[in-house]
């Protein structure tokens, strides 16, 4: 792995947070992802499965957990089995973890190979009453493709039909919402190797560069600091193309006078950070441009005060909403008209700021978590306010990464990256 090792007792610390919510009598398998195919004998690379990586820093294909902390067995209490490494694999491959490796990474003493799986996994179930089975229930989650986790669920339970089967799902949910130090140090990493990248770019951006030039100049920064990469696919939007939430083309010519959106951030160590600046192509903000984007900050800097602890996250939004009708008022983009005739179920607003404000940030970024309680220390959101108006050929969003802490207001992962209007032309303009 490109990136440094990790204390391995986070996964020591993580796995007791899952166990301590089990069922009596119950075990808890994760597996590994896939490698998925592209055509004819290519692949995507390999991206671990966060949930056996956050219970076990595991990060390498055909790996599974299982967790039992009730067997009569201790040492079948934690158990991990990996593919048997050998000279070929390592010739063709590199060489996968071996046992005392899997140790160091994980903290778990029993490592079996995979090919012993099936023998072992036996005499765990005849000793347990129920399992865990680990499904996506991500409320954005899209489950076409099947998976290694799905398919291992339907085996089980065509093996172990009398066996009660429990949900992984909220658990998981729960307990990696709250971040660890450890954790907090690592998003801190990601978020300061997206800082570098947007520096970089800084100097860089002037009429006639292209979209895709400003994404290599980000990879470059990023890959050479750590990095696998991308956190998520990157959105680099100049002019009317800002106004497209989800525009990941970027192959478009960056003109003079046009705003370029960029929505940007570098993976550490499987963790996430998640990065939106506007910026000017030409180094300096038209008057209209800076009315916009100075409300848009002003927003932003309103809305993440009141991510605190014993916050909801529907009535945050809705208070998010009235920042941001006040702010489209003040650019004569809605009127009191538009209020008072406006559906409460997509009030006025929504025309120029149509998505959320804040989303769970960690190993997904999109991360899982609870949306009905409320939030609390130690938990990260992102912070992304917008304004998009296409009839301007405009659309600026701005967004932070924030821990919430036990009191006041959240600490700002991405404190150091340039936000103000002025800071980013006085950077666009040095010589």
């Amino acid at each position: 792995m490109k990136y440094l090792p990790i204390n391995k007792s986070l996964f020591t610390e993580n796995r007791k947070k899952f166990t301590a919510k089990m069922h009596g009598g119950t075990l808890a398998v994760f597996n590994s992802n896939d490698i998925y195919p592209v055509s004819a004998d290519g692949t995507m690379p390999f991206a671990q499965h966060r949930d056996i990586f956050y219970l076990s820093g595991v990060d390498q294909e055909e790996s599974i957990l299982v967790l039992f902390p009730d067997s009569k067995n201790e040492a079948h209490r934690e158990v991990l089995f990996l593919r048997e490494t050998n000279e070929h694999i390592a010739v063709w491959e590199g060489a996968k973890l071996n046992k005392e490796q899997a140790f160091e990474t994980s903290g778990i003493k029993t490592v079996y190979w995979l090919q012993q799986f099936q023998t072992i996994f036996k005499q765990m179930m005849a000793e347990a009453e129920g399992i865990y089975l680990n499904t996506n229930e991500h409320l954005r989650a899209d489950t076409t493709v099947q998976t290694r986790e799905d398919r291992f669920i339907i085996q089980v339970k065509q093996d172990y039909p009398a066996h009660q089967v429990h949900k992984s799902a909220p658990i998981m949910h729960q307990i990696r919402s709250v971040k660890e130090q450890i954790e907090l140090d690592l998003m801190q990493q990601a978020c300061d190797i997206t800082e570098k990248g947007f520096r970089r770019i800084l100097g860089f951006v002037k009429p006639g560069v292209w979209e895709y030039e400003i994404e290599a100049e980000f990879a470059h920064e990023f890959l050479r600091n750590r990095s696998k990469g991308w956190a998520y696919t990157p959105i680099v939007a100049s002019g009317k193309n800002a106004c497209v939430l989800h525009y990941i083309e970027n192959n478009m010519q960056c003109q003079d006078g046009e705003v370029i959106l960029l929505d940007v951030g570098a993976e550490y160590a499987n963790y996430s950070s998640d990065m939106s600046r506007s910026i000017p192509v030409n180094g300096r903000f038209s008057p209209r441009q800076r009315e916009v984007y100075d409300a848009v900050l002003r927003v932003k800097n309103q809305a993440q005060q009141l991510l605190v602890p014993g916050t909801m996250m529907a009535e945050y939004h809705k208070e998010v909403g009235k920042m941001m009708e006040a702010e489209l008022i003040g650019l004569k983009l809605l009127d009191q008209t538009d209020i008072k005739n406006q559906d409460p179920s997509w009030p006025a607003y929504k025309k120029y700021f149509m998505h959320g404000t804040s989303h769970f940030l960690g190993l997904d970024t999109h991360d899982v978590g609870l949306w009905n309680v409320p939030i609390e220390a130690n938990m990260v959101f992102t912070c992304e306010p917008g304004i998009y108006i296409p009839e301007e050929g405009l659309g600026i969003r701005i967004e932070d990464n924030l821990v919430i802490q036990p009191s006041g207001e959240p600490f700002n992962l991405m404190r150091n990256i340039p936000i103000e209007a002025d800071e980013i032309e006085t950077l666009m303009n040095q010589k």
